[in-house]
């Protein structure tokens, strides 16, 4: 017999889901049940016909919401627009191939990164904390790269920024597994 995964009832919000890896996680979540909101910088028509089209392929609410994720105020707008949130996957991220030596002057190379990928992710899983543990649960999954793992040369500003998020997520794991919060990393 197969295993179908049921996700009726349960809210997913989604960065970084207007292609590539998160539009298909976000298709698999509404094909699983799950009402999707669908995040990315941009605000194009094309956009928002992306969720109306998977809310339509998989009789689930699906919507988009643009916030870029470097932004403070635009994760608090973005946690305050999707509502509750039962599973966040931070998948938005900026990625820099510039080998060290030639960043000595480039300094915003690092802060970029660390906004995006390390900072964007961790106040959208600080703004939906308290909600999820009055829950008594959710899920973060956090997209992350195979560069952690290995010490990709030139690579030095993206990976720093997914470490740190890697770092992090395993500390909360460990913190909040009582308070029914789970987290997973994947490492792309």
């Amino acid at each position: 017999m197969a295993y179908e995964l049921s996700l009726a009832g349960k809210q997913a919000v989604i960065t970084g889901s207007n292609s590539g890896i998160g539009l298909g996680v976000a298709r698999e979540l509404a094909k699983a049940g799950a009402n999707v909101i669908l995040n990315s910088f941009t605000d194009r028509e094309e956009d928002h016909a992306l969720a109306a089209e998977i809310a339509a392929e998989h009789g689930v609410t699906a919507r988009y919401i643009q916030a870029d994720m470097s932004d403070a105020e635009a994760c608090r707008s973005l946690i305050t627009e999707a509502g509750q949130c039962d599973i966040l996957i931070n998948n938005a991220g900026r990625s820099i191939r510039r080998s060290i030596k030639f960043t000595v002057n480039r300094f915003h190379d690092y802060e970029r990164t660390m906004q995006l990928n390390y900072f964007g992710a961790l106040r959208l899983i600080m703004q939906l904390m308290p909600a999820m543990i009055e829950r008594g649960g959710g899920h973060v999954i956090n997209i992350s790269s195979i560069g952690v793992l290995t010490n990709a040369p030139r690579f030095s500003a993206y990976v720093a920024s997914k470490a740190a998020l890697d770092a992090f997520t395993r500390c909360a794991s460990s913190e909040l597994a009582h308070e029914g919060i789970r987290f997973t990393t994947i490492n792309m």
